[in-house]
């Protein structure tokens, strides 16, 4: 049975084109694209091909473009880039509801004695701003901002803080991991340093992310090695992966604005069928500001784990927060951040879509939502009551 897939904040499938685009890397073109001979080194044609791709995407120069393995790598780059460009300064400033990715190295760097300030949002998941001015000193090194909240789909006013952090010259690192082939971005107009992408969130395969580091920025590379990426990330190119994600960039590029509408449409027809058909359901987070294909519903009185379970036996996938973190008993640090009730965290379910879903997927969920939601509060200490209202 072909599951209906609503998890594509966690991985999407690779595409169709940018498989066939990729095959022949394993196999006829497999040369090293740092060798001498021809074989070899026609692979670095194709690889500067892929990363104007990437730059197309997001408007950026091609050398601007750093390839990675993956978006943590992006992340973990930037932030020490930061820090060892900059050793004077000894403050790093980033949120709450950071991907573990950067909230995790930020604490490893406190334990390295730097000064980290965690900036709180709101119930909606917004940014403090009041907060994040009064936060900013002299001593800032960086300041990383995701672009949109992986668990929420909330979108941060990355050029109001970038503009803000421009004025006092500290360095701006954004995670767009989430928001790169979602919606338009253009770095030339974005007030950003350092911005992160990773391949399988936008159809490409699990292994390749990509570092935007603006032209003129101090950079410190944090894999040393060998002159590969103009001697800024070291190892053996990815060959294959790196032209995939070229091909699922331009092909994200081409697509973007009716893709969007499209997932926009199928998000709301979901969102608001669940919230009418299930009692005590909410939507967590700024509806008015968010990734078109990403919906978070708390249904109260009932574990999110069993729901999911329950899915699963109908082919359903669906996620309780960050695939990074589900290995975790603990809710989600992102909602607790936004100070959702727990009977309201603990039945929190993110859907997010990509452009292979339907309407009649859509209509499935629809379908199977409301029965497992009044069996499981029926089950529940918590929500016995609650199940008479379904």
């Amino acid at each position: 049975m072909k599951p209906i897939y609503f998890d594509n904040n966690a991985t999407t499938p690779v595409a169709p084109e940018v498989l066939e685009e990729m095959l022949p890397y394993f196999s006829e073109f497999y040369g090293n694209p740092s060798s001498m001979h021809t074989f070899g080194g026609q692979l670095h044609r194709k690889i500067e091909e892929a990363r104007a791709k990437v730059a197309g995407l997001i408007g950026a120069e091609p050398e601007e473009i750093i390839f990675t393995s993956c978006g943590t790598e992006s992340d973990n780059t930037a932030l020490m880039s930061a820090v060892e460009s900059y050793p004077q300064k000894r403050h790093v400033i980033t949120t709450r509801v950071e991907h573990p990715a950067v909230l995790n190295f930020c604490k490893h760097l406190s334990r390295k004695g730097y000064r980290i300030t965690f900036i709180p949002v709101d119930n909606s998941g917004r940014l403090d701003m009041d907060a994040f001015l009064k936060a900013i000193d002299d001593d800032t090194a960086v300041v990383s901002v995701m672009y949109a909240n992986n668990e929420t789909g909330v979108i941060f006013p990355i050029t109001a803080i970038g503009g803000m952090l421009r004025e006092r010259n500290i360095l701006f690192h954004t995670d767009a991991v989430q928001v790169a082939g979602k919606i338009p971005i253009n770095v030339k107009d974005l007030p950003v340093d350092m911005f992160s992408i990773s391949g399988h969130k936008l159809h490409a395969p699990k292994g390749i992310g990509a570092l935007y580091v603006r032209k003129g920025t101090r950079f410190y590379p944090y894999i040393i090695g060998g002159h590969q990426e103009r001697g800024r990330r070291a190892g053996t190119e990815n060959t294959a992966s790196i032209i995939a994600l070229g091909k699922s960039c331009e092909s994200a590029k081409e697509h973007l604005d009716k893709e969007a509408d499209y997932l926009k449409r199928l998000r709301d027809r979901l969102e608001g069928a669940l919230l009418k058909s299930c009692p005590d359901a909410q939507v967590n987070g700024d509806t008015e500001n968010r990734l078109p294909n990403t919906t978070n519903i708390s249904f109260n009185y009932v574990e999110g784990e069993a729901i999911l379970l329950r899915l699963d036996e109908y082919g359903i996938c669906a996620s309780s927060g960050s695939a990074c973190s589900s290995g975790s008993l603990e809710p989600s640090h992102v909602l607790r951040a936004m100070g959702i009730p727990y009977t309201a965290i603990h039945g929190s379910i993110r859907f997010s879509l990509s452009r292979y879903n339907t309407e009649g997927e859509v209509d499935k969920v629809i379908e199977m939502m409301p029965p497992i939601i009044k069996e499981l509060r029926t089950l529940s200490p918590y929500g016995k009551e609650e199940s008479r209202k379904c």
